[in-house]
């Protein structure tokens, strides 16, 4: 019996449409019965319509030369824009030729031929490093070099007191 109720709420559920489905109505019954008022305003277009007419007017009479046979204000306007393109095209050349300058300049700044000789402001330049721990004969006998130097300090301090010297006898 179990196998017949089973089969017979299969066809009953089949046989029920399914198709059909609650659909909600949003009109509202509970009273309000008057309509909604809707505002609606004129829209864009009307105004653009309505505007057309006094620009047309307006463009109409800036087309129109003048009595005495000056150009039209159009013509002004675009006299205008032409010597504000000259002015750009004057500053586009001004860069422009400062732009070439400045590669030329760069280009012989970077090809000349350099002076290799460095005159060392202190002669223990070679000697930098940590006092300890130095391996005997790493270290350079710069005898010489500050000789050198010291000779070079005495010969530019005689220069100087006899500038001095001059000087003072000129006054």
């Amino acid at each position: 019996m179990s196998a017949l109720r089973q089969q017979a709420a299969c066809i009953a559920r089949r046989a029920r449409p399914t198709g059909v489905r609650n659909t909600r109505s949003y009109a509202s019954g509970h009273g309000h019965h008057h309509e909604h008022t809707v505002e609606e305003s004129f829209g864009p277009g009307f105004y653009l319509a309505f505007a057309a007419i006094p620009a047309s007017v307006i463009v109409y009479q800036i087309s129109r030369p003048a009595k005495d046979g000056e150009p039209t204000t159009i013509g002004k306007w675009i006299e205008k824009a032409s010597d504000l393109s000259k002015e750009w095209e004057q500053k586009n050349h001004n860069t422009t030729a400062a732009i070439q300058q400045a590669a030329k300049d760069k280009h012989l700044f970077l090809n000349i031929e350099r002076n290799r000789h460095i005159e060392l402001s202190y002669p223990e330049v070679f000697q930098h490093g940590s006092p300890y721990n130095v391996p005997a004969g790493h270290y350079v006998n710069i005898d010489k070099v500050i000789a050198h130097y010291q000779k070079q300090h005495i010969d530019e301090e005689a220069r100087k007191v006899q500038k001095l010297a001059a000087a003072a006898k000129s006054e």
